[in-house]
């Protein structure tokens, strides 16, 4: 067994995105079939843009006037729905999907992939 404590990791500074890696291709514990991590959406890391990628699971940590838009296309959004601590959610592969706040809001994740590969779109597509 291997286990790592959050606050001895190093988070990456992302367009729109805080990302800590845990589980998975290049990450503290090393897997070759799945991917867990956090990721931070907060002004910090500014803005973040529509995106959609592999199959995910998400575990809300926390969030405080924090929403996520989903479905449809990245420039018409179809849902909105307010994030609360301890909600999943599930996105589809290729969901459009975007997490936002409000002033001095956030919101704080758990992603989870079943895969290590094949996670961002042009990698999906070219399979």
């Amino acid at each position: 067994m291997e286990a790592r404590k959050k606050s001895e990791l190093k988070g990456d500074v992302l367009p729109g995105r805080i990302i800590t890696k845990v589980v998975g291709k290049d990450s503290p514990i090393a897997s070759k079939k799945m991917s867990i991590g956090f990721g931070k959406y907060c002004a910090e890391a500014g803005p973040m843009e529509p995106h959609n990628h592999a199959e995910e699971t998400v575990y809300i940590v926390d969030a405080q006037n924090g929403w996520v838009r989903y479905g449809g296309e990245p420039d018409n959004l179809l849902h909105k729905m307010t994030l609360e601590k301890g909600m999943t959610l599930h996105f589809d592969e290729l969901e459009w999907h975007v997490f936002e706040y409000g002033e001095g809001g956030f919101v704080e994740i758990i992603f989870i992939y079943g895969q290590t590969e094949n996670i961002r779109p042009e990698e999906i597509q070219a399979n």
